[in-house]
């Protein structure tokens, strides 16, 4: 292979890009591309870049790397650590990590897209798809909003992987709904402003939301049955100016995850129901804003395609080396590709971190606790068998599929 991974990996992770800022990296995948052979299409939906590898009569398999960084302060102590920062959409100064893999990602796929674009023993069409803002959550439907499939081939399934704190070497994937659903929500929360001696002139938004916190609560505890899964969490809450002033409003920002589409539904009518109804207990001027900000759908594997991708995992990495982790509350914008060609979906975890520190994982079922997870400031993927293991693993699938 021509490509060293790991200078390339070490090179991507020092200079990590916000969402769709990833304007370096897109260059160093469209150039390596081009290299290979590949038809490029580059700045679809800004910074989005697409190789096409045709190859006769055949099938059409799309391969999917996402690129950007998240604004964290890398604390791993690496010698190619990351000293970057950057400007975020609301203006703020910001430290770069890539404390999620897309470094991984985007140094995997081009590895197996220079390794099946040196084979002579497939036919049909190969499309690998670098893909601007997973973490902002509107990466991919930006893509298809930007005429993605009428400029490349529609694929007939859709596969792709994502590295995760687990031994590496190894693969996770699961049928079904794989990865849950994510939707991030703003509330502003209106009151009546005044001074801090005088509330009973005032419309107290502190007290609304710290009501409304309190009472979302509930929403998990007492609303979805035990054998569902959500997730509701108030992430930041921002109110006030000085200590004697009752301010005019507050903010409240939500996360929350679900892994069936009618708990979801279920889940946001209640943060709405109970957001509407506090307000009206305090009698405030006006109703709250809802900004839904981030929405990931339900990433989905199709049963059948799994299956079969599972087989060509297997036997590329090895007996016992494909190990199904169940849902996973993480979110993905992975499946917009897939539900937009009309095409399977097949994503799967690839293990980048040292398989000693998990040798009582069999024993206990307990993931190591001392294992950074991914957006950790001390996320840091093993190098080696990681790329190897997941250039391995996206040639293999795409072989599966290939005519």
């Amino acid at each position: 292979m021509a490509i060293e991974l790991a200078a390339v990996y070490r090179d991507l992770h020092a200079h990590p890009e916000l969402s769709f800022q990833e304007h370096r990296t897109a260059g160093i995948v469209a150039d390596h591309l081009g290299s290979l052979g590949y038809a490029v299409t580059t700045g679809i939906a800004g910074t989005g870049v697409v190789g096409v590898l045709q190859r006769g009569a055949g099938p059409t398999v799309l391969l999917r790397a996402d690129m950007d960084a998240l604004p964290v302060l890398e604390e791993t102590g690496l010698d190619y650590a990351s000293t970057a920062r950057g400007i975020d959409a609301d203006g703020m100064d910001v430290p770069l990590m890539h404390a999620c893999g897309h470094d991984v990602h985007v140094t995997c796929m081009l590895g197996a897209a220079e390794e099946l674009a040196a084979a002579d023993d497939w036919s049909g069409t190969l499309v690998v798809l670098f893909q601007p803002a997973e973490e902002w959550g509107g990466g991919a439907e930006r893509m298809v909003a930007d005429g993605l499939f009428d400029r490349v081939p529609v694929p007939d399934v859709v596969l792709g992987q994502h590295v995760a704190p687990f031994p590496a070497g190894f693969a996770g994937l699961h049928a079904g709904v794989a990865m849950a659903a994510a939707d991030s929500i703003d509330i502003t929360l209106h009151g009546e402003g005044g001074h801090g001696s005088r509330p009973e002139t005032t419309v107290d938004p502190v007290y609304l939301a710290a009501n409304v916190v309190a009472r979302l609560q509930g929403i998990v505890a007492r609303e979805i049955a035990p054998a569902d899964a959500a997730v509701v969490t108030v992430g930041q809450l921002h109110a006030g100016t000085k200590n004697n002033i009752i301010p005019p409003s507050a903010r409240l920002g939500l996360s929350v995850r679900t892994l069936d589409a009618a708990v979801r539904e279920k889940v946001l009518a209640g943060i709405e129901r109970i957001a509407r109804a506090e307000s009206a207990a305090s009698a405030a001027p006006a109703e709250p804003d809802f900004d839904y900000v981030e929405r990931f759908p339900l990433t989905v594997n199709e049963p059948a395609a799994t299956a079969r991708t599972r087989a060509a995992l297997q036997a590329a990495l090895g007996e016992g080396s494909v190990i199904d982790p169940g849902p996973v509350a993480g979110s993905e914008d992975v499946g917009v590709l897939a539900t937009a060609a009309g095409a399977p979906l097949v994503y799967w975890f690839l293990g980048g971190f040292d398989p000693a520190r998990f040798a009582d994982l069999r024993e206990t079922g307990r993931m190591p606790e001392d294992v950074p997870s991914n957006h950790s400031p001390h996320f840091a993927p093993l190098i080696e068998p990681t790329l190897s293991t997941g250039v391995r693993a996206l040639v293999a699938a795409a072989r599966e599929w290939l005519g």
